[in-house]
């Protein structure tokens, strides 16, 4: 029996150990940091001296790297970068392009780090692993010091709340660990950085090949007194201002099983919740009490940010995902136009007027942005005027949304302040965006009902209002037959109007060029145009060459269905050269007109028009005829 009691008292002891350091590692603060700077500059190699002097890599790992060194070649030492570059191609070309997210822990914090890559075409990369941390670590090679991806980075940061960071002046060693050379790169970059409003940055001089001040201080640049990279990271204080959070719930998804039980699953945004509790939901603005907020474990009494959870209601509520549930004091703004800070991602510049998806956390709707007030030059920090972003550029815009979102600025709350926007035909992620506040006029302007609607107007007319738009290249006939179409309706009684590109360009697009920012803006005038004009009971001629797809699609999504009938005249270029009834070929072959479609700007051949019409085998007169026969067979008239 005495030996049994010692037994279980040596297990009780090692329970007691385990819970003690369980109950440690909970208590321990979690640093979530990134890794950013310009190519090169030694962000995998310093990630990976963290890792190794730190004992936190699996031998499997080593024995990878140590082969990859191997087989690189040079004198067979361990390549430290291997250990967080995982891509085959990131490991052939030594470059970092995917994020790579690492986790370590000392006895007094835990961390998750993200290597973000350097290259310039790969900055959407880092912007992502930016908007999940809470600190920088930004590296620069001492011997090139602050460049233009330095910078920009930086900027990035700054734009995306960090609010201080580490300036790790790297590969010291190449630079005979010069006090002079560190001092005017950590001097250079305060300078810069001063406008840009971070509440500490901390300069280290390291050479992560070497390990000099990573982890331990570096015994040949005495002269630095300061911490080292992995003590500052240990104890650098990232705690925001404490304040009662405002509750955000934004609806994922109806939970609905069973027909005895709906729920509404997401995860909280910021605040908490209680059963019981009154809250909101936006944009309805209905107020509902919280019954249950049920997990997979079980119910809960209080549920917090960042808890995966469902909520029910004790009230008959019609909500779905995008909607946003909140606290009844503090509601989030709702608006359908807002002011906002961009980061361009795309190739292809961004064009104020196009059409594009939105996603604002679980809300998504189309936005256009309608106006760049400025974009900032990352080398001064300077306001500069501009039509457009080019890719990597940061600008201030306006933007209209379809419809409205319910958002709080992003300097209060990332999670619902924050969003990307989505090329509608490429589906790829054209850009980033912080909303910094709703405009004014968003919500001064109310839709006024008029007693005489569209339905009215087309049954006095006896036709039904339609727009078709004519789209084709300078010279394909689409003014030809647009005309004599409308003179067959016109003949038979009917109510038309026929918007003709260059007559619009002579009144109401006086103002616009022929380059693709103002090509957008005359599509979206005449877009807007053509609708009111169908609202009056009108059946609407559009010929315009409208060359993009986008622009095309965005003018069909303002019309009902039916309502828009897109007609592609189809004549190939070399027969609209020939024809060259204004000479504006000619002058364009000659460089006297520039941005000319089929020359020297693209036309995009719509994928899906309703009519396709051939002007190579049929006369112009016969074309009108057969539309005027799809109208009779559409019942417009």
């Amino acid at each position: 029996m005495a030996r049994l009691s010692v037994v279980d008292t040596k297990r009780d002891t090692a329970e007691e150990r385990l819970k003690e350091r369980l109950a440690a590692e909970e208590n321990r603060s979690l640093l979530r940091f990134l890794t950013c700077g310009s190519v090169d500059d030694g962000k995998s190699t310093l990630i990976g001296r963290l890792l190794y002097d730190s004992a936190q890599i699996y031998e499997d790992q080593l024995k990878s790297a140590e082969r990859d060194s191997k087989r690189a070649g040079g004198d067979g030492a361990l390549d430290l970068a291997l250990l967080v570059d995982g891509l085959q191609a990131e490991r052939e070309q030594k470059i970092t392009i995917d994020v790579a997210y690492r986790y370590f822990s000392t006895p007094r914090r835990k961390f998750i780090v993200a290597d973000t890559p350097g290259h310039v075409q790969y900055t959407r990369n880092m912007a992502t692993g930016a908007s999940n941390c809470d600190f920088a670590v930004l590296l620069v090679d001492a011997r090139s010091g602050v460049l233009t991806q330095t910078r920009r980075h930086a900027c990035i940061v700054s734009l995306l709340g960090i609010r201080k960071l580490a300036l790790a002046v790297n590969k010291m060693d190449l630079v005979d660990f010069s006090q002079a050379r560190f001092d005017a790169v950590a001097e250079n970059f305060k300078s810069f950085a001063e406008p840009l409003g971070f509440e500490a940055v901390t300069c280290i001089p390291v050479s992560a090949l070497k390990g000099d001040n990573v982890i331990v201080p570096s015994p040949h640049m005495h002269w630095y007194r300061g911490p080292t990279l992995l003590g500052h990271l240990e104890t650098v204080d990232v705690s925001r201002e404490e304040r009662e959070e405002p509750f955000r719930f934004p609806v994922q998804w109806v939970n609905r099983p069973h027909l005895d039980f709906r729920g509404y699953a997401g995860t909280i945004a910021s605040g908490k919740v209680r059963p019981g509790d009154e809250v909101m939901i936006q944009p309805s603005g209905k107020r509902v009490h919280v019954a249950r907020i049920v997990t997979a474990e079980g119910d809960l009494e209080v549920a917090r940010r960042g808890d995966a959870i469902t909520l029910t209601f004790a009230e008959e509520v019609d909500a779905s995902r995008g909607d946003v549930v909140c606290g009844i004091e503090e509601a989030p703004a709702i608006a359908d136009q807002i002011a906002a800070r961009i980061v361009w991602f795309d190739e292809e510049p961004m064009l104020p007027g196009r059409s594009y998806a939105i996603k604002c956390g679980c809300q998504t709707t189309t936005a256009t942005i309608s106006s760049l007030k400025y974009k900032l030059n990352v080398d001064n920090l300077e306001h500069v005027a501009g039509k457009t972003l080019e890719l990597n550029e940061v600008g201030s815009c306006n933007l209209s949304t379809g419809k409205a979102l319910v958002f709080d600025p992003y300097a209060e709350n990332s999670e619902t302040g924050s969003f990307i926007l989505i090329d509608r035909f490429t589906h790829g992620t054209v850009a980033a965006g912080m909303i910094e506040f709703g405009l004014r006029r968003a919500t001064n302007i109310q839709w006024q009902t008029l007693s005489i609607d569209k339905q009215a107007r087309s049954r006095l007319k006896d036709q039904q209002p339609c727009v078709l738009w004519f789209t084709g290249l300078s010279g394909s006939g689409k003014s030809t037959i647009a005309n004599m179409l409308e003179k067959r309706l016109h003949a038979l009684g009917r109510h038309t109007y026929v918007l003709d590109g260059d007559n619009i360009r002579h009144g109401l697009n006086k103002d616009l060029g022929f380059t693709d920012v103002d090509r957008v803006e005359n599509i979206r005038r005449v877009a807007e145009t053509a609708k009111l004009f169908v609202e009056a009971g009108l059946i609407v001629m559009v010929s315009f060459i409208s060359p993009f797809r986008s622009e095309r699609r965005m003018a069909r999504e303002l019309f009902q269905e039916g309502e828009f009938v897109e007609v592609y005249v189809d004549t190939p270029l070399e027969v609209c050269e020939a024809r060259d009834p204004k000479g504006l070929y000619r002058k364009a072959r000659a460089g006297l007109i520039s941005h000319f479609t089929g020359i020297d700007s693209d036309y995009e051949v719509p994928e899906a028009a309703e009519l396709t019409l051939d002007t190579k085998k049929t006369t112009a007169d016969a074309l009108a005829e057969s539309l005027l026969a799809e109208l009779r067979r559409r019942h417009v008239i």
